[in-house]
């Protein structure tokens, strides 16, 4: 939906009075800035809560405000005055709602009792707890369990997360996609190939002990802010922190620091990148292996005794370095410029700064995940940082950054649609019953069976499924053939309002809100993004008495879904959290030795990661370099033609995944709208368009014809011949098949398009 708004240069810094007004505004608007603001004083510390925004980690002393912009707009958001229940769809049918925007929907407040889709009113009505799960249960036993699946957003805690993959299962369903599966799947397929691990190896400690920080395709000022203390630390400590990514950002460039008073009295900045390089889209691979070429050529004109590759880690503990090195060297450079956008000599700066380095961290995050290439990305990364010894050293490692707060986490304790990750057997042993041995549907195959009517049940544990896939007109046509929707959620999104025959929309108890069972309040668990687990505590009053709790909800479905079983007591887990850590600690003894005693542990307590131990459990017994044959992003598209760019989707800063707080983006000087596409002058000039013109972007594609209208066009500094706008605005622009090899992760970073005017 298109809106007016106005485009003007943002000069300040990340952070600095800009952030403070914006988090003000934002809980004067959820009408709660009282209760919400007390929160905050709780955020991300010991005894408080974890934040319901990103992954990144929690400190062990934290800062007087441990959180950030968007985590604060996350906590209003979640604690609004605002409220619907039946009254409000009394008002408006399902078909009506359609026509709002994900902001409209989201902003009407918290749903507050269970509902039921009603076909005759086209509206949701009220049912109860024990009908809804009564019926819900009768659906699913009549569901093959091959045809049913089991989402899960990022933000359920790990014993609800434990529970809903042990109902799944039990069923008789590995279909447990995730929103991994949208995001960092490049990342866990990546990683244990090459270091056998799927996570990465950095702690928060070792930033203190970085020598060098690279940073690749990862908006730290927008998508989780609080790194920025780390960041801007290193950063007056002289440590170099090279940036390769396509657009500027803003967190990327100059920080104020909003804890700092005498930044925000004096205007005082730090800049974080020292050097900063506008890689193209798809032009990641190109670089990496320029990087490491570069390195060679340094080393091998290095006398003996002044070589800067660290070639005793690389004979004790690698595998495939010698073909590794002769693929690089025969690298020619202007393949190397013309596919990365980047001259040769920026390419060999980095890389002397790095040859001198003695312990690097990389840092990555979507724009290498989301690529057709995304696993390869991962895995040159890795290389570039094994060709130092850079892993299992303090101050070094690579460093997904998650997003999140828990997404991370449900992976650890069981939500995968992997059969080889989970743990079935002692599943069996522990539980009784004979878990599913094949391979369920990741996020894409469920797309497609939810298009080709393969799916019949989809049910949901949070997030807003619909509006973070590709394909985004033959999901919705899907979605309204499924049999069974069940959609346990907060507020009211679009995979709530275009629903299917049967529809069920369970609404929880937020992680801030204190959840009470058996009399007592309860703590939940997450991981974050650099594997530690902590504890999170209910601050708030829940905002209605009718809300049930996630691991309640799980159980319900459960025992109407499921014959009995005395070895899972359903009840017995609703009423005290502890003993599902207890399960858990059983199901994973290595993974959460002692778990509630070390539950609140500040700063959390580590999972065990065994690269940081330089012990390697891949299919060699030693850390592989392992590379593509080729630097083509898109090998099966056609041919590009000579108009078309490629598209990189965006989340505004006014934005957390599908959740959209508003319609400004601070940093990129965009107020009041999200239907913009951010282009080079000169390609604007080329295409015979002009700043400010209204465009609409259409697929380039064999057998794929998708356009969207309505954006407008900005002058902005991003590489010629690529284009930027965000999500999930541009998802129906996505292919389902275009999409990471080996992950499936949607490569929503590189989409040929091309740009016509409208009217």
């Amino acid at each position: 939906m298109a809106r007016d708004g106005r485009i003007e240069t943002y000069d300040g810094p990340a952070g600095g009075w800009g952030s403070a007004k914006s988090v003000g505004r934002a809980l004067v608007y959820d009408g709660a800035p009282l209760k919400s603001g007390a929160a905050l004083w709780k955020q991300n510390k010991p005894g408080g809560f974890a934040c319901v925004s990103c992954a990144w980690s929690k400190p062990r002393e934290p800062h007087l405000f441990e959180f950030c912009e968007n985590g604060a707009k996350a906590t209003g958001w979640e604690l609004t005055s605002k409220t619907i229940g039946a009254e409000f769809f009394a008002r408006h049918t399902l078909t009506e709602l359609e026509g709002w925007s994900d902001f409209e929907l989201e902003d009407q407040g918290r749903l507050t009792e269970p509902l039921k889709y009603d076909a005759a009113s086209d509206t949701y009505q009220p049912i109860a707890w024990e009908r809804a799960f009564e019926e819900i249960g009768g659906a699913l036993k009549a569901t093959d369990p091959k045809r049913t699946a089991f989402y899960a957003s990022g933000r359920a805690s790990l014993e609800t997360s434990y529970m809903y993959q042990l109902l799944a299962r039990a069923y008789g369903a590995n279909n447990l996609p995730d929103s991994s599966n949208m995001c960092h799947e490049s990342t866990s397929v990546a990683l244990p190939e090459s270091i056998g691990v799927p996570v990465g190896t950095v702690f928060l400690d070792d930033f203190d002990h970085a020598d060098l920080i690279f940073f690749f395709g990862q908006n730290v000022g927008s998508n989780a802010p609080r790194m920025l203390h780390p960041l801007q630390e290193a950063a007056k400590r002289g440590v170099p922190i090279i940036t390769f990514n396509p657009l500027k950002e803003r967190g990327l460039e100059r920080f104020t620091n909003p804890q700092a008073p005498t930044e925000m009295l004096s205007g005082a900045e730090t800049r974080i990148s020292t050097q900063y390089h506008q890689v193209k889209a798809g032009g990641d691979l190109a670089a990496l292996f320029g990087l490491c070429k570069a390195l060679i050529a340094i080393d091998d004109a290095a006398a003996p005794g002044a070589k800067v590759i660290d070639h005793a880690f690389i004979a004790e503990h690698c595998h495939g370095y010698d073909a590794f090195a002769d693929a690089c060297r025969a690298r020619d450079w202007p393949e190397l410029e013309r596919c990365s956008g980047l001259t040769r000599h920026a390419i060999e700066i980095a890389a002397e700064v790095y040859s001198r380095s003695s312990a690097a961290i990389g840092v990555y995050g979507m724009g290498l995940t989301q690529h057709r290439s995304g696993v390869d990305n991962v895995q040159m990364l890795m290389n570039l940082l094994l060709m130092k010894g850079n892993i299992g050293r303090p101050g070094a490692g690579i460093c997904p950054v998650r997003g999140h707060s828990n997404v991370q986490g449900q992976r650890t304790v069981g939500i995968t649609e992997k059969a080889s990750l989970a743990p079935l057997d002692r599943l069996k042993e522990l539980y009784g019953f004979e878990p599913p041995r094949e391979d369920g549907m990741a996020t894409v195959d469920v797309c497609e069976g939810i298009i080709d009517g393969e799916v019949e049940a989809f049910v949901s544990l949070g997030g807003n499924f619909l509006r973070a896939t590709p394909e985004t007109g033959l999901m919705e046509d899907g979605w309204r053939k499924l049999k069974l929707s069940v959609q346990i959620a907060t507020k009211l999104n679009r995979s709530h309002v275009v629903h299917g025959r049967a529809a069920y929309l369970l609404p929880c108890l937020g992680r801030i809100e204190i959840d009470r069972q058996a009399g007592r309040p309860q703590i939940v668990s997450i991981e974050d993004s650099t594997s530690h687990f902590h504890a999170s505590h209910g601050f708030a009053e829940p905002c209605a008495p009718t809300l049930l709790s996630e691991p309640a909800i799980v159980a319900g479905i459960a025992k109407a879904t499921l014959p009995p079983n005395p070895s899972i007591d359903w009840d017995g887990w609703t009423a005290d959290y502890a003993r599902v850590r207890d399960a858990i600690e059983a199901t994973y003894p290595k993974v959460f030795p002692r778990f509630n005693e070390r539950i609140e542990t500040p700063g959390g307590f580590p999972k065990p990661i065994s690269a940081r131990e330089r012990e390697w459990n891949t299919s060699t017994g030693k850390a592989n370099f392992i590379f593509p044959e080729s630097l083509d992003e898109n090998p099966d598209m056609p041919a590009p033609q000579p108009d078309a760019l490629r598209l990189i989707t965006l989340r505004s800063n006014d934005q957390f995944n599908t959740t959209v707080y508003g319609y400004d983006d601070r940093f990129r000087g965009v107020e009041g709208t999200r239907m913009v596409v951010f282009m080079h002058a000169n390609d604007i000039a080329r295409l015979s368009l002009r700043d400010g013109q209204t465009v609409a972007m259409r697929t380039v594609a064999d057998d794929f014809e998708r356009e969207v209208e309505g954006f407008r066009i900005v002058a902005y500094d991003i590489p010629e011949g690529c284009v930027g706008a965000y999500y999930p605005e541009c998802n129906p622009l996505i292919p389902l098949w275009h999409h990471a090899r080996g992950s499936k992760v949607p490569a929503a970073k590189s989409v040929p398009v091309l740009i016509r005017p409208c009217g």
